[in-house]
């Protein structure tokens, strides 16, 4: 019996290419190259006959799973995420420590586009984590 080798998170989205920059910059992600024989992706899509502009981006882990795929759809997000990334910028701090390091990457990613939705402080049985949505309004934790 086969196993899974590969993980990927697939994201429908408006823009493909703009939550793509965004998800490469909050994540350090990487950018695959264009197919062989091509400049750029821009150049690729042109021989594409129909596309309305890139209808897909994705990128890369600079290391490891998984990579993330955004594609068009014709329908905005109307409701909550039933799936939601975890970006675990505070692992192993605890207290003080892990709501500074927190807030200082939820800083951040405001000003690449994201919105801070609100912050679930310690509580002595959990540590704090800040729940925020990306530029097309996908929920995700700072944690």
């Amino acid at each position: 019996m086969p196993s899974i080798k590969h993980l990927q998170i697939t994201f429908d989205c408006a823009e493909p290419e703009r939550v793509a920059r965004f998800w490469r910059s909050a994540l350090g992600y990487d950018a695959p190259p264009p197919p062989e024989g091509f400049a750029s992706w821009d150049e690729f899509d042109r021989t594409e006959p129909g596309r309305r502009g890139a209808d897909w981006a994705s990128i890369n882990p600079v290391d490891g799973e998984p990579r993330l795929y955004f594609q068009r759809v014709p329908e905005g997000k109307v409701a909550k995420n039933r799936v939601h990334l975890d970006v675990r910028a505070g692992t192993g701090l605890v207290g003080a420590e892990r709501l500074t390091v927190l807030e200082a990457e939820c800083a951040r990613l405001v000003a690449l586009g994201a919105v801070h939705d609100y912050t679930l402080y310690a509580d002595g049985e959990n540590e704090s984590c800040i729940a925020m949505r990306d530029i097309e309004g996908n929920e995700f934790c700072l944690d």
